[in-house]
């Protein structure tokens, strides 16, 4: 098995079509919009539920320790019978998932709810993500990785906001409904306009090959920092709106600022992608930037809690993300074969979900015994250390 390059190996530059790819961006929506409306809306209604803080972290890890374990088996899937089977599946079991969660009424309907929609995501998130590095190519894969990232941010931003009406006017059950819907759409969307990206032959992979790979430089510190800036993603939907309401803020209010950093995050992306892209910026620098900038956003919540720096941390914590994911999986698509890209998207989508999972948990434990400042801090503090790995540990220079 050939180990992934540290540098971008620059190749011819084609244009892909933008309407084979508008499905993946809309199942990237799909996700996010699913995920975080949810998330969202169970931190705002945590009081009506009745849900402590270490409940509340388990909910919001739920979705993500189903991906954790289905990813990457849903990425060698898709690498074997094609992506576009394994996407649509994914979403019409979203919207199987997504109606049930109509009659879930305790927090443990919840939980299984988030299971199965976090096992039906599984399929379709590292599928589409390969699909767009398949389509893009390495030299453009940051752009089409801000782009995409950029659709999934549109889902992050409107989830919440949506998700606020909804539940204002039919409460959560609201929600799923409209969940079901959009995912039975992205459904049809791409069965009718994806292209069939054709099966390549591939090498027998081991069990070895699998460890020596998630082994290298090149691939375990993109996905250590992709699974860093999930975590603090995952913490910050949930988690700033419970600020938000301890603050006294409406529900309207607490849940706008997950969308502020979400349009943050939306903006910035394809920016960054074209820099990397274009050889302005490293991968190792930039995401060493993002996460400082998620780390003193942490820290700025916990030194100087108000509603003023609530909505100040959004945003340079949606720009700390918003740098780091587009290089990440630009550089990442841009190492790796396409005939093992999504076992190489599932295994990092894999690594990114631990993140996803351990952040709430690690924030939602350490406020259940101390407070939510600990726990932020002590969040900021691991980020504020991969920050300086990351910098020292893949260095390199970019390329013009």
């Amino acid at each position: 098995m050939p180990p992934p390059q540290a540098g971008i190996a620059p190749i011819k530059n084609h244009r892909p079509s933008a309407r084979g790819l508008a499905p993946l961006y809309a199942a990237g929506f799909t996700t996010a919009f699913g995920a975080h409306s949810i998330a969202a809306g169970i931190g705002a209604e945590s009081h009506n539920l009745g849900i402590a803080l270490l409940t509340f972290g388990v909910l919001l890890a739920a979705y993500d320790l189903a991906e954790v374990i289905l990813k990457p088996v849903f990425g060698s899937l898709s690498d074997r019978i094609g992506a576009k089977p394994v996407i649509i599946g994914g979403l019409l079991a979203f919207a199987v998932f997504s109606l049930l969660g109509i009659f879930a009424a305790t927090p443990a309907a919840l939980g299984l709810v988030r299971l199965g929609q976090g096992a039906a995501a599984s399929a379709f998130s590292p599928a589409s993500s390969a699909a767009v590095a398949r389509l893009a190519g390495p030299a453009a894969a940051g752009r089409y990785f801000g782009k995409y990232g950029s659709w999934k941010g549109l889902g992050y931003v409107l989830g919440p906001v949506i998700g606020a009406v909804l539940i204002l006017v039919g409460g959560l059950p609201a929600l799923f409904l409209a969940l079901t819907a959009i995912s039975c759409a992205a459904a049809l969307w791409t069965q009718f306009a994806m292209p069939e990206l054709p099966v390549l032959p591939r090498p027998r992979y081991t069990v070895i090959d699998l460890a020596r790979q998630t082994g290298q430089r090149g691939f375990l510190i993109p996905t250590m920092v992709l699974a860093g800036a999930t975590g603090a993603l995952g913490v910050a939907v949930g988690f700033l709106p419970l600020l938000g309401t301890s603050l006294h803020l409406s529900l309207f209010g607490s849940m706008s600022v997950v969308a502020l950093l979400a349009l943050s995050s939306t903006l910035i992306q394809p920016w960054v992608g074209r820099l990397r892209d274009e050889g302005d910026v490293s991968t190792g620098a930039g995401m060493a930037v993002g996460l400082a900038l998620i780390a003193a956003a942490l820290c700025t919540l916990t030194l100087v809690p108000g509603v003023a720096t609530l909505y100040l941390a959004a945003v340079v914590l949606g720009a700390g993300i918003g740098i780091t994911t587009p290089l990440g999986f630009a550089h990442l698509a841009a190492t790796t074969p396409p005939e093992r890209m999504g076992q190489t998207m599932g295994t990092a989508e894999m690594g990114r979900e631990i993140g996803d999972a351990g952040g709430p948990l690690l924030v939602g434990g350490i406020a259940s015994v101390a407070s939510l400042a600990a726990g932020l801090g002590t969040l900021a503090i691991a980020l504020a250390g991969m920050a300086a790995l990351c910098a020292v540990l893949l260095r390199q220079r970019p390329s013009r």
